[in-house]
């Protein structure tokens, strides 16, 4: 285990469980279990009750603070649904922090930014069935007043999903580039090559979907 300092993230979903120390217990243990003793130091636990109608995470702006200030990995009891969540991925990626999550220890900052991509994608799917349906209720002469506050949510959705894409490009590459230029230190320096060897390790393609082609690292180098 590295010598290091952790500050964890945990995170309820109502003020009531919160208050109980429902799950707590079970995502404490996990992160002992995951840290697995060692030489390190925890810092600080951040505990998030969430309401489940705001994006906002105050606790994760504290936990991120405490990380930079002592130099610290975010240590993540359950991120399973939060890696779709667009604020979530937002506020983690543009901290610049270091994290591990318990239940996803795959998920580092290369493969977040695929689920920020993901998210992207859910949000633009769900963006233009809703208008569909729209237009199709408009066609059959339905009243829509109602639903117009759902298609500028959308918007809003697929909008800061963009903006964590755009803005994490540059960062995406830093990740994977030194990986592709160990590869070609290797000798294996055509496009397939590389692709062949990114497959051998396992190292999921941008749309973490199939195998790495030689056109998918092409596009990977030219970001």
């Amino acid at each position: 285990m590295a010598k290091t300092r952790f500050v964890s993230y945990l995170r309820v979903s109502t003020a009531r469980q919160g208050t109980s120390g429902l799950g707590l217990e079970a995502q404490r243990a996990a992160v002992a279990g995951f840290l697995n003793g060692g030489d390190w130091t925890l810092v600080q636990e951040i505990m998030e009750v969430e309401s489940g109608k705001r994006n906002d995470r105050p606790a994760l702006a504290t936990a991120l603070k405490l990380c930079r200030k002592h130099r610290a990995t975010l240590v993540i009891a359950k991120l399973d649904r939060l890696a779709r969540n667009v604020a979530f991925i937002s506020n983690l990626m543009e901290s610049g922090v270091e994290f591990v999550a318990v239940d996803m220890p795959q998920a580092n900052r290369f493969v977040v930014h695929i689920l920020a991509a993901v998210a992207e994608q859910e949000a633009e799917a769900i963006s233009k069935r809703t208008k569909a349906a729209l237009a199709a209720a408009k066609a059959r002469g339905t009243k829509l007043g109602g639903r117009r506050v759902s298609a500028e949510r959308f918007a809003e959705i697929r909008a800061a999903a963009r903006q964590v894409r755009s803005q994490k490009v540059s960062q995406v590459r830093s990740e994977l580039l030194p990986t592709i230029t160990a590869i070609q230190a290797t000798g294996k320096i055509s496009l397939r090559a590389i692709a062949a060897e990114l497959n051998a390790r396992e190292i999921p393609t941008p749309r973490s979907a199939g195998e790495w082609s030689a056109v998918q690292v092409q596009r990977a180098m030219e970001r």
